[in-house]
């Protein structure tokens, strides 16, 4: 990917400095993971994959990124020669987009001569981390719906530009259906949806005006905001628009309710609607929503077809940070790992395993190492990309999604509870030979003079 490849952290590049000057370009493999669970979520959904195999397949430094470089004068004229004819040449296995994992899983592994291995850290947990953060809130957000559609509608909060984009192909995939994003919808061929603001209202001096006219411009696609003023007259109104579309041969679309208790207002407006004639009149309901005040509103008996999430999700405002990790656990056929208190890693080269129960149901997952043999378990990561080429076409956006839906209809439903019980947790475990493993190296590490 042109013009990134000095959107990383500065240590990257002193260590990869470092590693030239002592020739050190052996293979290493790093694992990416999450350590443990933001508050309440009990999984996470694989996204972001595809954005990191276009970056490492077109990372180049340009002619000017060489020349900012030396003008820090922080690097060796080699190191920079080294860099003009960068180019990644590993491998990577990765749980494919769309898949459910768990904590302390790797959601990737890359291998690569050292340098090229460790200085693509910064992005690939960038990229990563927002996107599996945002479709896991965006499919608890589903889960709160049940049946009822969702539109990402967190484009004008989001942070920065970037993050929008990438929010809403995120939540697309962890099953919201389209996005108010166009320029999103145009990149990744996502439907777009959105009705009008309660600036268009005010716009015009009479609310019904402004209903009638934007039902005479889109009369095939009539959504009325009806709370400008008060939304049960707003309500009223819509109703009466929806009664002149009926002789007209159309159809009033729905109505959207932005303010307010929206359980209360709800249950009186479908009265209006269905009063008026207008049962397949659908509302929609939008204003701070996430999966908490949706369960909120449908458990006071709310009566919703669809919602607009927004500002909650688009941030992820209860769980705005993954504890995510890129990690060394290999270097020149040489097992490794941190003991950190708190921050230990898993040794080797690894496979996670996927045990299904009755019905399908997700079980159990076993992380093992790369080249085990569990029997009847899946092994997820998949080997994407050899030699510095993508090996797999990325899938339309539409069966990744449909991937995450069928997937998640197989997960205990006491793990995607809003607010799930304490001891709730996805059994994973270890296999036999990876933990063998991490007690050689762990023997290995204590047997040298500087353990303490």
């Amino acid at each position: 990917m042109q013009g990134l490849a000095l959107l990383t952290d500065l240590y990257e590049l002193t260590m990869a400095a470092a590693y030239h000057d002592h020739g050190m370009f052996e293979p290493a493999t790093f694992s990416l993971f999450i350590r443990d669970y933001p508050v309440n979520r009990r999984y996470f959904v694989s996204a972001g994959l595809e954005d990191v195999l276009h970056y490492l397949q077109d990372l180049r430094f340009a002619a000017d990124d060489i020349s900012y470089l030396e003008r820090l004068r922080l690097f060796k004229p080699e190191f920079l020669a080294y860099l003009e004819k960068f180019r990644f040449g590993g491998e990577v296995f990765a749980v494919p987009e769309g898949r459910l994992f768990f904590a302390n899983e790797p959601i990737l592994e890359v291998t690569a001569p050292l340098i090229e291995s460790q200085i693509v850290e910064t992005f690939v947990i960038n990229a990563i981390n927002l996107q599996v953060m945002i479709a896991t809130k965006a499919s608890r957000c589903g889960h709160a719906a049940g049946r009822r559609a969702l539109v990402d509608f967190s484009l004008r909060r989001t942070h920065g530009t970037d993050a929008g984009m990438k929010v809403a192909r995120a939540s697309y995939i962890g099953g919201f259906v389209g996005t108010s994003n166009v320029l999103a919808g145009k990149t990744y061929g996502l439907p777009v949806l959105g009705t009008m603001a309660h600036s268009y209202i005010t716009s015009f001096g009479e609310e019904a005006d402004a209903f009638r006219a934007f039902a005479r411009t889109f009369p095939e696609n009539t959504v009325l905001l009806v709370d400008t003023y008060h939304t049960i007259r707003g309500t009223v109104c819509a109703a009466g628009i929806g009664r002149e579309m009926a002789l007209e041969g159309k159809s009033l679309k729905g109505i959207r309710l932005d303010s307010g208790d929206i359980a209360r207002l709800s249950r009186r407006a479908r009265k209006i609607l269905d009063r008026a004639g207008l049962r397949d009149t659908e509302i929609v309901a939008s204003g701070n929503f996430d999966e908490y005040k949706i369960e909120r509103v449908l458990s006071r008996g709310g009566v919703i077809d669809s919602f607009g999430v927004g500002t909650k999700m688009g941030v992820s405002s209860d769980a705005p940070f993954l504890d995510i990790a890129y990690k060394q656990v290999d270097y020149s056929g040489r097992p490794v790992l941190k003991l950190s208190p708190g921050k230990a890693t898993l040794a080797g080269k690894k496979q996670v395993f996927r045990i299904s129960g009755a019905r399908g149901k997700l079980s159990r997952d076993i992380i093992g190492l790369r080249d085990d043999q569990l029997g009847k378990g899946e092994p997820l990561l998949q080997k994407v990309m050899s030699g510095g080429r993508i090996q797999v076409d990325p899938p339309p956006l539409a069966k990744v999604r449909t991937c995450f839906l069928e997937e998640f209809a197989k997960l205990p439903d006491r793990l995607k509870s809003v607010v799930p019980k304490r001891g709730d947790i996805y059994p994973v475990g270890l296999s036999p030979r990876l933990q063998k493993l991490q007690t050689q190296v762990i023997h290995r590490i204590k047997e040298k003079s500087c353990f303490s």
